[in-house]
């Protein structure tokens, strides 16, 4: 079996989809047969996919822009994967629209909030994303998701039968749980200013437990955030200002750092697929406050605090009680990780194999 991985969403600055992606890439060669083999696609102007980012995997790199060939992928469904590639069995798109080609096809789809808040989504996604989704997904011999709630958005909104749909989800990274931390550490927050991501409610939860707690501790906000982005949110910093830290993007060494020193992590998102922040969080033992929305519930069961995205007192008292109580944070933690073993890089990559299995049982059948 000669599988292809569109690797593109971890080629550089890996945000929560490209973690899935390598995630997912790095856990398959040791389940592979001898007779299979893996190869990880890119394409690229400027940024080439070079070495060997997944050992045990072959790259095939392109000088190819990615609007270029989405726009030709998604548009005319030309050229096939297997011009730029080679033959290939299985050809496995890492986001909802599919790669031409001549062999099996894959999609996986992380969320469908391009369909429910359009305007909130990039312009190439606003473009492509709504017109193509379902016919895509009815048309790709099986579908990926990252959890149950995102299973059954797809059947919802999509219309796609639940035994063609395999729910994969993430892992937990191999970091190992941390030492507690001597005092109450700042208070983070991993991800963009993306509108589904509800920093606003964040910002005002925040400036309001400022007011609260004199000792408060700063806010550290770590992925795709700029000053600029801040002061876009509409919400008035200035009397908080000084406690607020922008640690923009953090590759995987300077993330565990931040979590180790957290006091706890905090995700109001208004919807999200999976949350791959709060199983991180988990598996090292910070204690997580999430939305009461999306897989959030689901991935955290009982080891987390959920509140109400939309209401920013209530985000502030969920903050406030683990500040201060070190019992209870001490207790999430305990909690957080035996939910986060649950997860494994393994276990999904065996359910994704199996799905591959499938596909090319049932097409050699027809």
């Amino acid at each position: 079996m000669r599988i292809l991985l569109d690797y593109r969403p971890a080629l550089r600055q890996r945000t929560g989809v490209g973690e899935y992606v390598h995630g997912l890439a790095s856990a398959l060669p040791a389940i592979l047969s001898p007779d299979d083999s893996l190869t990880l696609f890119s394409s690229s102007w400027k940024d080439r996919l070079t070495g060997q980012p997944v050992p045990g995997a072959a790259v095939r790199d392109s000088r190819i822009p990615v609007r270029v060939l989405n726009f030709a992928w998604h548009r005319v469904g030309w050229p096939p994967v297997e011009i730029v590639a080679g033959a290939v069995d299985i050809a496995h798109s890492m986001h909802p629209l599919l790669m031409p080609s001549k062999g099996a096809r894959v999609v996986t789809i992380h969320d469908l909030y391009f369909l429910t808040r359009p305007e909130h989504a990039t312009a190439e996604i606003r473009r492509d994303y709504p017109r193509l989704a379902r016919d895509h997904a009815h048309r790709a011999d099986a579908v990926v998701v990252n959890s149950e709630y995102t299973k059954s958005q797809v059947i919802e909104h999509l219309g796609v039968p639940a035994p063609r749909i395999t729910v994969c989800p993430p892992g937990t990274p191999e970091w190992g749980r941390r030492s507690e931390p001597e005092a109450a550490g700042p208070i983070l927050f991993i991800g963009t200013i993306a509108p589904r991501k509800n920093v606003p409610g964040l910002l005002r939860a925040f400036t309001q437990l400022c007011t609260e707690v004199r000792d408060t501790p700063e806010l550290v906000l770590a992925g795709r955030i700029t000053p600029e982005g801040l002061q876009g949110t509409g919400v008035d910093v200035a009397a908080v200002i000084d406690r607020i830290r922008m640690a923009g993007y953090v590759d995987a060494d300077a993330k565990q750092d931040l979590y180790r020193q957290a006091s706890m992590l905090v995700l109001p998102s208004f919807d999200e697929g999976f949350g791959i922040p709060a199983l991180e969080a988990m598996a090292m033992g910070v204690p997580v406050i999430a939305a009461n929305r999306g897989a959030l519930p689901e991935v955290l069961g009982d080891a987390g605090v959920l509140v109400n995205p939309d209401d920013p007192a209530a985000i502030a008292n969920a903050m406030r009680r683990l500040l201060r109580d070190p019992a209870l944070r001490r207790r999430m933690a305990d909690a957080g990780v035996a939910r986060a073993a649950r997860y494994t890089w393994t276990a999904s990559a065996r359910r994704l194999y199996e799905t591959y299995r499938a596909v090319l049982g049932r097409r050699s059948v027809a």
